[in-house]
């Protein structure tokens, strides 16, 4: 199984002792790996995307910021690409576990945190 939430992040170079960059602003692909459903971290976008945006910015901003080693000015979710395998293990563990969603089904979870952003890859 493969997958990864895919983000766009603008970031800024901030150099010291007198030294300048141009530019000084960067805008680059950021993945984060996604974790096997039904394994730890596997809630991660429930907890951090909103109809296929990121939910909370400045957390989400300081969270690359941390990652990456340099300020962050946005980060943008555009998709969770994944392989058909660990889309349909998705899908399956949602269906099981609803009641963390607060939804009647797996399109409602789906759709309620994705949006639309979901590639699949066969």
């Amino acid at each position: 199984m493969d997958a990864r939430y895919v983000f766009a992040v603008r970031f800024r170079l901030d150099p010291e002792y007198g030294v300048r960059v141009d530019p000084e602003v960067f805008e680059t692909r950021m993945e984060r790996v996604a974790a096997d459903p039904g394994e730890p971290g596997w809630l991660f976008f429930r907890d951090n995307l909103w109809r296929g945006e990121v939910g909370d910015r400045d957390h989400f901003r300081g969270l690359a910021a941390d990652a990456l080693g340099v300020d962050v000015d946005s980060v943008a979710y555009r998709a969770l690409e994944t392989d058909r395998e660990y889309y349909d293990a998705l899908k399956a563990e949602i269906g099981a576990n609803l009641e963390l969603f607060k939804a009647d089904s797996t399109p409602e979870v789906l759709n309620k945190y994705l949006g639309s952003s979901v590639e699949v890859e066969d």
